[in-house]
């Protein structure tokens, strides 16, 4: 099972809407088939390790990280395939939450006289799809919101300044981290700011994640690098009511996505735009900024995993804090997350953070 999880995680990033899932068949004591999910969702991870495996999977042991699908989809269930090749046990991670699923592909597998053990190694399959289980039980993606900050916590001098506090070996970490996520997310004052692409470089990925541009009144520029590249990478463009519509159908005239989100206030009500982009599929999502973002993610308890890089410079109180206000009066109510990890990235240090539960 732990070769199979690691043969699902190969998959994070590519497969959304659906789960990055990972399969091992085993024969005699011997693998002979393994697959996993492959880019936009299909084929499923049990059926490339079935047409692997070909003869060698009647009567073997399936090793698998989400239970097998028991609906018609684009293509037949993978439970119906397991039947058909004739295996003898399945060995589940996690069960299925979707109400597609949900117990149904192991129900079948059981009727079939197929053996199947259940919750082998389940948390570590939930952790490595927590964006799939929370689109499917919250109806929103996972968010991983990433922070790139001064020993003092600041992430710009006072004048904006801030390429680059962070050297090279840690940049490059962030676009593996960009990698195995569905899409980055950014705000708007970070696109008229810096006119990022928001792609992976230099790590040869087959498939890039899409952006996404939260604006509440779509102010930013037509002609940058985002608009410049709309045809190559999916853009999603999350807008409030009062977005010009001169606006709305120039960027939908360019190939983006346009997504109307509910306001309070002054801002977007993050909660529905991650709700909205769940409903567009995304699982995974990889908050870049900026610090007025990163705020509204955490004062709505919306973020998951927290990773922060820290650099030894220090800018002062005059530069601009990694996140902006959050309105608290007690410490009793700042979001709280376990630490996970802790390393250095070149002259840097990596720090990684889970939400605390409970």
């Amino acid at each position: 099972m732990a070769l199979a999880l690691s043969l699902g995680r190969r998959g994070l990033g590519n497969t959304w809407p659906n789960p990055a899932v990972g399969c091992v068949v085993v024969s005699d004591g011997l693998i002979v088939g393994r697959g996993w999910t492959a880019p936009s969702g299909r084929p499923h991870a049990e059926t490339q390790a079935l047409a692997q495996a070909g003869a060698a999977g009647r009567g073997a042991d399936v090793f698998v990280t989400l239970e097998p699908c028991a609906h018609q989809g684009q293509t037949p269930p993978c439970a119906s395939a397991l039947i058909d090749a004739g295996v003898a046990r399945v060995v589940v991670a996690a069960g299925d939450s979707d109400d597609r699923v949900a117990g149904r592909g192991i129900a079948m597998l059981r009727d079939a006289g197929i053996e199947v053990v259940t919750g082998v190694l389940e948390a570590q399959a939930r952790h490595d799809n927590i964006g799939f289980f929370s689109r499917v039980e919250q109806g929103r993606p996972m968010i991983t919101l990433k922070l790139a900050s001064s020993f003092d916590g600041r992430i710009a001098t006072a004048t904006g300044e801030s390429q680059w506090i962070t050297q090279g070996p840690a940049r490059r970490a962030v676009h593996g981290m960009r990698a195995n996520h569905d899409a980055v997310m950014v705000g708007g004052g970070t696109v008229r700011a810096d006119d990022p692409t928001l792609n992976v470089r230099d790590l040869g990925v087959a498939r890039q994640p899409a952006r996404v541009v939260v604006s509440r009144r779509l102010d930013i520029p037509l002609t940058g690098k985002l608009a410049q590249t709309v045809g190559d990478v999916p853009l999603i463009l999350c807008h409030g009511a009062d977005a010009p519509d001169a606006l709305i159908d120039a960027w939908r005239g360019m190939g983006a996505v346009m997504l109307p989100c509910r306001a309070s206030a002054a801002q977007l009500d993050m909660g529905d735009v991650l709700q909205q982009l769940g409903a567009h599929g995304l699982t995974r999502v990889f908050s870049e900024g900026g610090s007025a973002m990163a705020a509204s993610l955490l004062r709505a308890d919306l973020v998951d995993h927290l990773v922060g890089f820290t650099a030894g410079v220090v800018i002062g109180a005059e530069g601009l804090a990694g996140i902006g206000p959050m309105g608290l009066q007690r410490l009793g109510a700042a979001p709280r997350f376990d630490l996970v990890e802790t390393r250095s990235v070149g002259p840097d240090v990596l720090h990684r953070w889970v939400r605390t539960r409970g």
